[in-house]
């Protein structure tokens, strides 16, 4: 008993009740001015913060941290983070384990993948379908059938406007739930979309061409390429209907 209110009084190891932690989270409340909310199994702090003005922060400005100990909370989390900048919003999840932290940038997803579409389905139809029982939507990215242009191959991504928008829409959509045009759909998170450092973009050399027609050819496209500078074109790769385009020169594939 000795030692444990030894490390109590040292801010170490200390356990409180759950009256104490109460006190411990309007008190931060109260000091900050921001917001606390708890919904869908996370407490939010913020989002947006006091005083802020403007569209929320942009994507890659989020990130995760993981293996938090069960017994901190935001009161003793918040002045950690601060040290970094301002903090727009801070979502801590209610179960946790583990006893060290792990930092890592956050994917942000805000695209989800919808499977097993009708194919004669076209973009505004599945938009407008989307919109309807989902909020957020931003756009439907969908691709044509690689023989037959008029309809497409199957499967859509769907764009939200930030990640709550996106995991929300997934669990309204998840199969036997909700079914489009009678079909039961397939709803997953989309791969995120890679970020390529700019020193790395400025050594690129290849264009990714999409939506060809099965009978291009190799010869065609870099003809078609060609004609915008003479002899800029190295090599094309084509497969099925879409193709690599390589330049020898990075500023003509730019203008290009």
């Amino acid at each position: 008993m000795h030692e444990e209110n030894k490390a109590a009084g040292n801010g170490c190891g200390k356990i409180r009740s759950g009256a104490q932690n109460g006190a411990a989270l309007l008190a931060l409340m109260e000091k900050t001015g921001y917001s606390m909310v708890q919904q869908n199994g996370q407490r939010k702090f913020g989002g947006p913060p006091p005083g802020w003005e403007g569209p929320p922060p942009p994507r890659g400005c989020e990130v995760f941290v993981g293996k938090i100990p069960r017994d901190m909370y935001e009161d003793e989390l918040v002045p950690v983070f601060e040290r970094a900048g301002k903090i727009y919003e801070l979502r801590l999840m209610m179960e946790f384990s583990g006893k060290f932290i792990g930092v890592c940038v956050s994917l942000d997803n805000c695209r989800l993948f919808i499977g097993a579409i009708p194919k004669d389905k076209k973009k505004e139809e599945i938009l407008n379908e989307m919109k309807k029982v989902t909020e957020g939507v931003v756009d439907v990215i969908v691709y044509p059938n690689a023989t037959d242009k008029t309809k497409n191959r199957g499967f859509a991504f769907v764009e939200y406007e930030s990640h709550r928008a996106a995991a929300m829409a997934r669990r309204r959509l998840i199969p036997g739930t909700f079914q489009p045009w009678g079909h039961t759909i397939q709803v997953d998170w989309a791969d995120p979309e890679k970020v390529v450092d700019e020193e790395t973009m400025q050594r690129v050399k290849v264009l990714y061409v999409r939506n060809l027609m099965i009978s291009t050819t190799e010869d065609k496209i870099k003809a078609e390429f060609n004609k915008f500078k003479p002899g800029v074109v190295e090599r094309v790769k084509k497969l099925r209907d879409y193709a690599f385009v390589h330049f020898f020169h990075r500023e003509d594939a730019v203008a290009a």
